[in-house]
């Protein structure tokens, strides 16, 4: 599982001497043809050859080829395993190296040599695998679940197990109902502490989605408890008897609503900053302007086809990006790199600022506004102080 901390720390990752090179190998498991799964080291090594070939021609293979052959070794010791991808991050100038599980789907084993690490790739993992917690509770105990691609870890546990009482409601009935308010007051005061769990962990960013488990008569006084910043985060709820559930149980069921919800919520976020270009409201379409709305702050979510693309110009000192192939950087006069694919430096940008992104398949609204638009969390031209001042 890949964290927020680990993307951030590889978006802001950039070899700045002439011997480093970023290296990023991203392995595709594939159906094997027979139990060797010799398809899968063959067409790894098919990779790092033509790599290597690549760099020899220029002269600067030597750096490079520690890391590619560690990446060999790797890719050898996986066999067998069909269950995951894998991508390796690595620089051997720097001492980096970074490997990372992920959920298949790359679609082929890619290998990139770069000035900084390729997280193009990892975008359909950061737009649907939002970290994602599970909590089942019922009245006298909590449990409180990160849920990855295929793993299952408990973060924390709540038990508030009543004592016995006696059958007796005392004289005329009259202790019965003292009884009675006492366990509601418990059952209260354990919901309570389940809300605040969830509401340090949300202050932490320890998820951006949150799934909940209980029995249906519960949900009114657990929902009752929620930090409004909570429910902010919840995709939805389940009913299940929380003492017979396993953690296994409980986390398919979290990745099922997490699916449909992610689905509902990212078709309602295109639909808003569609909305909100056309009104000139909070959204903005086409790379231009979302570059822009980008570099003033005003960004909350990219939006953009999966498989969008589009050439533009970044600047090597102050990494203003540009739409326009200009030799020289509008903002600060320097000089500018030409990037065939813009996404190669506004994915880590994405990283670094904690943007939303959301990729969708073939959308016939956004590939009318060029496949890209972005929510916008306000409007500087709107801002009433800039207003006055012009």
């Amino acid at each position: 599982m890949i964290s927020r901390e680990d993307l951030r720390q590889l978006a802001d990752f950039e070899c700045r001497l002439p011997d480093e090179f970023a290296i990023s190998f991203y392995f595709e498991p594939c159906v094997p043809k027979d139990k060797s799964h010799r398809q899968e080291l063959i067409e790894a090594k098919d990779l790092v050859r033509k790599t290597l070939q690549e760099l020899e021609l220029n002269g600067k293979h030597r750096s490079a080829a520690l890391d590619l052959q560690r990446i060999l070794q790797v890719v050898e010791s996986m066999r067998g395993n069909q269950a995951r991808a894998k991508a390796v991050f690595a620089c051997a100038g720097r001492e980096f190296w970074k490997e990372f599980d992920l959920p298949p789907g790359f679609g082929e084993s890619r290998l990139f040599v770069n000035r900084r690490f390729h997280l193009k790739l990892m975008a359909p993992i950061m737009s649907d695998h939002p970290p994602l917690w599970v909590a089942v509770l019922d009245r006298q105990n909590a449990r409180f679940l990160e849920v990855a691609f295929d793993s299952v870890k408990e973060q924390g546990s709540i038990s508030n197990i009543l004592p016995r009482h006696g059958r007796s409601d005392g004289f005329a009935g009259y202790k019965g109902g003292h009884a009675e308010r006492h366990l509601e007051g418990e059952f209260r005061r354990h919901f309570q502490e389940a809300a605040e769990f969830l509401k340090a962990a949300a202050e932490r960013k320890r998820f951006d989605g949150l799934v909940i488990g209980c029995q249906d008569i519960n949900w009114p006084e657990i929902d009752a408890q929620l930090h409004p910043d909570v429910k902010k985060k919840l995709l939805g709820t389940f009913s299940a008897e929380v003492t017979a559930l396993s953690n296994e149980e409980a986390a398919e069921a979290g990745r099922r609503i997490a699916r449909e919800a992610v689905s509902k919520r990212h078709h309602e976020l295109l639909g808003a900053a569609l909305e909100g270009a056309r009104s000139n409201g909070r959204g903005v379409t086409g790379l231009r302007r979302v570059l822009r709305a980008t570099e003033q702050g005003e960004v909350d979510t990219i939006i953009m086809s999966r498989d969008y693309s589009a050439r533009a110009v970044e600047c090597t000192h102050c990494r203003h990006l540009d739409s326009h192939l200009v030799p020289y950087c509008p903002a600060c006069g320097r000089s500018t790199r030409q990037l065939d694919d813009v996404c190669e430096a506004l994915v880590p940008l994405v990283v670094r600022n904690s943007l939303g992104l959301v990729l969708l398949a073939a959308d016939e609204n956004l590939d009318r506004v060029g496949n890209i638009a972005a929510l916008l969390r306000f409007r500087a031209d709107q801002n009433v102080n800039n207003v006055l001042a012009s």
